[in-house]
């Protein structure tokens, strides 16, 4: 049986819907072994985005972020992480949008992108879907002071760094952002 006729929807409640979409999910579920088990599920409905992270294959360096995130912070965790690079999308225009938060919150123009990936990072709440790219950049290809927008509460701190460096913070743990951890090992793989 087709996996979508094995799920019967029977109710769904509105829990917020200020920042984003929050929804409690009731369904009937056609396990494999024929019983019907019925469920719920908070889903978070949360917009898709892109994440791009910038290399310099000469030099051997990538290009990250540094930014306040108040889930690591709730959690007692380092609240300034290490990321790629990243935004939501508005009304479905990838490329742009990947370019256009590459220069917002680094300063640099990127150059040609390629895709990485596209995934779902929490798959089992959470609705959003990850776009990964990566981007050739380099010292002559800055073009503003980066750090984000204010308005939009950003704060951000470019760091550049050779990407033996960035790797090895995957295992020391100061590098933790699923999406960050999944382009570097893409950038390590296939382009440096």
């Amino acid at each position: 049986m087709p996996a979508r006729e094995r799920i019967s929807i029977t109710s769904t409640e509105v829990l917020s819907n200020d920042y984003r979409r929050l929804e409690r999910v009731s369904f009937d579920y056609d396990r494999a072994d024929g019983d019907t088990q019925s469920l719920t599920r908070e889903i978070y409905h949360v917009d898709d985005g892109v994440s791009v992270l910038p290399y310099d294959e000469e030099r051997r360096v990538v290009l990250l972020v540094r930014q306040f995130r108040l889930p690591a912070y709730l959690r007692g965790q380092d609240a300034f992480m290490l990321e790629a690079p990243a935004g939501f999308l508005e009304e479905g225009e990838i490329e742009a949008c990947a370019r256009r938060e590459v220069e917002e919150e680094t300063g640099y123009r990127i150059g040609s992108l390629e895709k990485a990936f596209e995934a779902m990072m929490v798959p089992g709440c959470i609705t959003h879907v990850v776009h990964g790219f990566v981007a050739s950049y380099g010292p002559g290809d800055r073009v503003g002071p980066g750090g984000g927008l204010a308005e939009e509460g950003e704060d951000i701190d470019v760091v550049e760094l050779p990407i033996e460096r960035a790797m090895g913070m995957i295992s020391t743990g100061e590098i933790v952002d699923g999406k960050t951890i999944m382009l570097l090992q893409y950038v390590a793989w296939r382009k440096l």
